[in-house]
């Protein structure tokens, strides 16, 4: 016996809505079908789309050759709209290192037809965003690869490169269909409205021209960005490297900039001394006091172990941006110095996609109502925060007292009794590392306090500040803070050389390809580490600058001096359980430079103390610490964590 299924009638109301339907799908412009949806689709041809060079008039003459400076500005951007007299918003990336270096965890560079026509734009902007109707700019700064002029390292120079892009963009500059002589070229096939984007040098970069107000900069993405070049290179006067910027700039320069920059090298490097003496040159490199003139939203992404563009970074541009109300969004992972591409991939894509098209093609998608943090708590374990820094985070005074053995103290609320020290030497072979490990153990090389085990979490969330006073035995002497998480965890192995992220064969793909670019990318993985200690807050300084942060003076032997160290911000809960200590100590080895001498400092605890970002306050921290835990009594040495890297490249780097 055959069974039929039972056909149902279907009215001809329907029917015939469906073939409305299907009538429009096909008639339908791309326009239309993007206005129709809640977000931009890849409705544009990125084979098709129109690939060309122009290089923009900074009117800056750098390299004093007579003529001013033009920067090679390459573009992707959708034919179709062009076509339909459409104008498109632009997605810029301006770097220092498209032909010296690359881009991304791939190390891509920039590649050229045999015309000089752009092949290959490194990482996936130009393949995503260009067929849902953006068009992708990428710039060489100024001495770099095809441009003209001198790298100056985050000055006049560098920052010109990239908003004379924007003014171009916008119809207030001029720019060339050649290097030199050429034919004047419009950008009338945009709208003017521009996000920059970029990790490192190129995050900087977005980060400087912001602060200049410029029009037409809608919105900007700074991942892993200097915010002040003093700060990359000294903190309170202790040098966090050997080199200085004018190594770097010497690392980026092409060829022929090399050949022709000696006098910006030598202005760079006589205006950047190595006693880390504040100048003007670190004047003109600091973004921060000019927050008050950024009209562009901010997407600021950082990683919490960062050891190459270090959390004061984004913390004191994060603290401005918000005293002037700029709108602006968080996510800090716990890797190093690594791109959200590279560490979140399928959930940075299409927030960043939101992201853009919310600011810069007006899409009312509710991205600037959602939380305002992203925070990682655990490798690839993720929480979210209406605000950052955390409501209700306070500075709260924490004081050091002494212990029963040398350099073993408590960490708490009451103030030492007056007279009470601690003695340390300076041993410029150790790191935090070491430090933290033997913090149960009296050493001669640091001071170690700690808490009892916390009855319940404690969360720190934001940035704080050590004040030491100390008596050294030398005329020079630098000094270093850090607060440690003391307890078994899991974490990302930051101090390897991916960071928290090993890279893996297989690829997957991102937006549309040719055959000169492939939109399909390594995949990661997080790289995680097993740990009994967490150092998450650091500060250094030279105990010189004791009376101004910005010059320091030799030491008289013997004499106490009071410094307050920058702790920089952080995000990080220590769990029940725990312990919190604090390190005071001498050179951090890998992440400062050690002083002349080898000093013998002797701390005052009566006058040292922490202010910590602690949310909840003192009452927060009183809760946490009173009583005594049933866990995690303090353990024997050593308490094994994460080493900082001891070869780190001291560039904001190519990767």
């Amino acid at each position: 016996m055959t069974i039929r299924a039972r056909v149902p009638r279907i009215p001809w109301k329907v029917l015939a809505t469906a073939a409305v339907v299907a009538l429009l799908s096909v008639l339908v412009s791309p326009a239309a079908a993007q206005a129709a949806s809640d977000e931009s689709r890849p409705v544009y041809s990125y084979d098709r789309a129109i690939r060309e060079s122009v290089w923009v008039d900074t009117k800056i003459d750098g390299d004093e050759d007579g003529r001013t400076d033009r920067v090679a500005v390459d573009i992707v951007r959708p034919r179709e709209p062009a076509e339909r007299g459409r104008r498109v918003p632009v997605i810029m990336d301006a770097s220092p290192y498209y032909s010296c270096c690359g881009r991304g965890n791939e190390s891509q560079k920039k590649t050229y037809d045999a015309n000089g026509r752009p092949v290959q734009f490194p990482l996936f902007y130009d393949n995503y965003f260009v067929p849902r109707g953006y068009a992708t700019v990428l710039v060489d700064l100024a001495g770099t690869n095809r441009s003209d002029g001198c790298v100056d390292v985050g000055g006049r120079s560098d920052i010109q490169s990239a908003r004379a892009v924007v003014d171009w963009l916008n119809g207030r500059a001029r720019a060339y269909d050649a290097r030199t002589g050429g034919k004047p070229v419009r950008a009338d096939w945009t709208n003017g409205r521009t996000g920059m984007i970029g990790k490192s040098w190129d995050g900087t970069i977005a980060n400087g021209v912001a602060a200049t107000g410029v029009r037409g900069l809608e919105t900007i993405v700074p991942i892993a960005a200097i915010s002040s070049w003093y700060d990359y290179y000294f903190a309170k006067g202790a040098p966090l490297y050997d080199s200085g910027p004018d190594a770097l700039a010497d690392r980026v320069d092409s060829p022929e900039a090399r050949a022709r920059c000696a006098v910006v090298q030598k202005k760079l490097a006589d205006g950047a001394p190595r006693t880390g003496d504040w100048t003007d040159l670190w004047t003109e490199r600091d973004y921060v006091p000019d927050a008050s003139r950024v009209r562009a939203s901010v997407f600021v992404v950082h990683g919490l172990q960062d050891l190459n563009v270090r959390t004061k970074h984004f913390g004191q541009w994060w603290d401005a941006l918000a005293e002037e109300g700029v709108e602006r969004k968080i996510w800090l992972s716990q890797t190093g110095h690594v791109d959200p591409f590279d560490f979140r991939r399928s959930a940075w894509v299409p927030t960043l996609h939101r992201w853009f098209d919310h600011y810069l093609m007006d899409y009312d998608n509710g991205i600037d109502e959602e939380p305002m943090a992203d925070i990682e708590r655990a490798p690839d374990q993720w929480a979210t925060d209406r605000h950052w820094p955390a409501p209700g985070t306070s500075a709260t005074t924490v004081r050091p007292r002494g212990g029963d053995q040398p350099g073993v103290g408590q960490l708490g609320t009451r103030r030492a009794p007056y007279g009470a020290t601690e003695t340390f030497t300076d041993d410029s072979r150790l790191s935090e590392a070491d430090w933290a490990t033997h913090i149960d153990t009296s050493t001669p090389y640091k001071a170690g306090f700690t808490t009892k085990p916390l009855n319940r979490p404690l969360r720190l969330s934001g940035s704080g500040k050590v004040t030491v006073t100390a008596t050294p035995s030398t005329s020079t002497a630098h000094l270093s803070a850090v607060l440690v998480d003391l307890g078994p965890d899991t974490i990302r192995n930051y101090g390897a050389a991916g960071e928290g992220i090993l890279t893996l064969p297989d690829r997957t793909c991102w937006g549309a390809s040719t055959t000169g670019d492939s939109a399909c990318f390594k995949e990661t993985k997080a790289d995680v580490q097993k740990v009994e200690h967490t150092v998450f807050m650091r500060g250094w300084a030279d105990l010189g600058n004791y009376a101004d942060a910005h010059k320091g003076r030799p030491l008289t032997p013997g004499k106490p001096y009071t410094i307050t160290l920058d702790l920089a911000a952080s995000d990080h809960v220590v769990p029940a359980g725990h312990r919190l200590a604090l390190i005071v100590a001498g050179t951090d080895a890998g992440l400062i430079d050690p002083p002349s001498s080898t000093p013998r400092l002797t701390l005052d605890l009566a006058r040292t103390s922490a202010q910590l970002p602690i949310v909840g306050g003192s009452k927060a921290f009183t809760r946490a610490t009173a009583g005594a835990s049933g866990h995690l009594s303090p353990q024997p040495s050593p308490l094994e964590g994460i080493a900082p890297p001891r070869s780190m490249e001291h560039i904001p780097h190519a990767g």
